[in-house]
């Protein structure tokens, strides 16, 4: 009796590497699946790209709430900014583990590069997220396979060792020419998906959560919209540059949230959310919202403010921007 495919479900993050790891193991008589992950960091778009480039089915998981609560706290800390290399690699195949138990599949894998990143990739790393996964022993790297332990798929010939790779370090020379081997014409870019990456929005995040340990997924998709300035020590402030962020901005107000408009001049809306908004705070937001109006310096105006359905007004003086930038964030 014929034995049935071994099924690997495969971490798509939308680079190269990925791609060529189904392409590998694609040589060999295997059901082959993957996934790709959503968070208010990184969309899911590039590894649905690399499913459709390599040709294999492709679905999207959300883990936008356990990524938070690991974000506030990753047990192996941060990279440059606030990105937790090793605990999102780890999370995710514990993620991928999940869905690899409930449908019976026998491995996962990814296109990880042994010493590609000087994080998440090094050897010690990769067996620390493999522990993480719940399944270590079923976690395969196809690109790299050869220069690390057999899995326990390898071992048992549902995949031939032989037919895998044993690449390294940070050069790409090899895959490029793998990629022209297998007929990729279109070849992603490596790594600068993620937001936690970027300096600026990593300051946001820091802000956001000093002041508000608790942030849930709107407040950090505010951080995503427009500019920002804390107010004391309670208060932020999202102030759109556009009508389309204005538009967000506005959808992604709660309640207890303030938001400000100046109605009788174009300009940005303004959200006022934090942990204790008291009425000095809405005059400064207020003020902040004309000086970045078309209001004429020195000009009084009346700024509309919305909280809890209830309409307020107050009239303030365009004095300029020059005091508030040194609370950009």
């Amino acid at each position: 009796m014929m034995r049935p495919k071994a099924k690997g479900i495969g971490l798509l993050s939308g680079g190269l590497d990925s791609i060529l790891a189904v392409k590998v193991l694609q040589e060999q008589p295997l059901e082959l699946v993957g996934i790709t992950f959503t968070t208010p960091f990184f969309g899911p778009e590039s590894g649905l790209l690399a499913g459709r480039i390599a040709g294999i089915p492709t679905r999207v998981e959300d883990m936008g709430e356990v990524f938070l609560t690991m974000l506030r706290k990753p047990p192996h800390g941060y990279g440059r900014y606030m990105n937790p290399c090793i605990d999102c690699h780890g999370l995710m195949l514990q993620e991928a583990a999940k869905i690899l138990i409930a449908e019976g599949a026998d491995f996962l894998f990814t296109g990880e590069v042994v010493g590609q990143r000087p994080m998440s990739q090094r050897r010690a790393a990769m067996k620390i997220v493999e522990r993480m996964s719940g399944v270590a022993g079923r976690v395969l790297r196809p690109l790299s396979a050869k220069l690390l332990e057999p899995t326990i798929v390898e071992k048992e010939g549902l995949v031939e060792r032989e037919k895998l790779l044993d690449l390294h370090g940070r050069g790409r020379k090899r895959q490029m020419e793998l990629a022209r081997f297998y007929g990729l014409h279109h070849v992603p870019q490596p790594g600068g998906g993620c937001m936690l990456t970027k300096e600026g929005f990593a300051r946001k995040l820091k802000e956001l959560f000093a002041l508000m340990p608790h942030a849930d997924l709107r407040h950090v998709e505010r951080l995503k919209w427009g500019r920002h300035f804390r107010l004391a020590e309670s208060c932020l402030l999202a102030l759109g540059r556009s009508k389309g962020e204005n538009e967000r901005l506005s959808v992604l107000a709660d309640p207890e949230d303030v938001v400000l408009s100046v109605p009788s001049h174009p300009g940005p809306t303004g959200l006022l959310f934090g942990t204790a908004i008291r009425r000095a705070h809405v005059q400064e937001a207020a003020m902040i919202v004309a000086a970045y109006s078309d209001v004429a310096f020195g000009e009084r105006v009346s700024v509309r403010w919305l909280q809890r359905g209830e309409e307020a007004w107050t009239r303030v003086k365009n004095v300029g921007r020059t005091p508030w930038m040194h609370r950009l964030l």
